[in-house]
């Protein structure tokens, strides 16, 4: 199944045959990524009267409970919400599922108090000006991020002045394989989400954070169109499913 999508001035070929799923697959247990010390997954039959959720058990359907905290167990794209007092959801601020995006893999730098950290100077020479989405590998990378205990170990985070600069660029969604894009313990302080999301000045209502996604090293740095999958959860998160479209330039 091939579209022809218009970007600017150019047309470009996706194969929607061909998606490239950037999200760590979530199970119960603890063979998961895990952060913040949040518990791991638990999925168990429900249980009601004689009836248990398990064809295992006996039953003629299986009908399970989910026991799941997206911001800790894995891949999950979440909203403004997130740092307000006032509820909001991520169903109310993911009101469209595609766009533009530019992989990029940046090697983190150890700053002076021994913190791992994507600084500003890393990024403005090699963003696209075009995209609205920013989707960040680092490096190095491989695949123990698909089951990496973060909790406790102060794990990478982006500076804030990297963060204020994709919004003021008209990033809208930004995507990390981190747990945070803010530091492990920072006193609540949630600066380089603030940041993203110019809270509380002029609050971008729309634009998403994704974190803990994982780009295996076979996707090359480059321009793909971006769908964002999510659950229509009246939350500030959801477990997310990110998916990536090759582009080919046809003309």
């Amino acid at each position: 199944m091939k579209a022809i999508i218009e970007w600017g001035t150019k047309k470009y070929q996706v194969e929607l045959n061909q998606p490239i799923d950037i999200s760590i697959p979530m199970c119960s247990g603890s063979e998961n990524p895990n952060a913040f010390h949040i518990p791991h997954p638990v999925f168990e039959p429900i249980q009601v009267g004689d009836f248990i959720g398990s064809v295992k058990m006996g039953s003629g359907a299986n009908c399970e409970n989910l026991h799941i905290n997206a911001h800790g167990n894995g891949t999950h794209t979440e909203c403004i919400g997130h740092i307000t007092a006032e509820r909001i959801s991520i169903n109310q601020c993911l009101t469209q599922f595609y766009a533009w995006a530019q992989l990029i893999s940046l090697e983190p730098t150890q700053q002076q108090n021994g913190d791992w950290m994507l600084t500003l100077g890393m990024l403005p020479k090699i963003l696209n000006p075009k995209v609205n989405a920013v989707i960040i590998r680092t490096l190095p990378n491989d695949a123990t991020k698909l089951k990496k205990v973060y909790s406790g170990n102060n794990p990478c985070y982006l500076a804030p002045e990297l963060t204020a600069y994709l919004a003021q660029n008209n990033i809208m969604h930004l995507l990390v394989d981190l747990p945070s894009v803010d530091r492990e313990e920072d006193k609540g302080e949630m600066l380089a989400h603030k940041a993203f999301w110019c809270y509380p000045e002029t609050p971008r209502m729309n634009a998403t954070i994704s974190e803990m996604i994982y780009v295996p090293d076979a996707v090359a740095d480059g321009f793909y169109l971006l769908n964002l999958q999510i659950a229509s959860l009246e939350t500030d998160a959801s477990p997310g499913k990110p998916v990536l479209y090759k582009l080919k330039d046809t003309i």
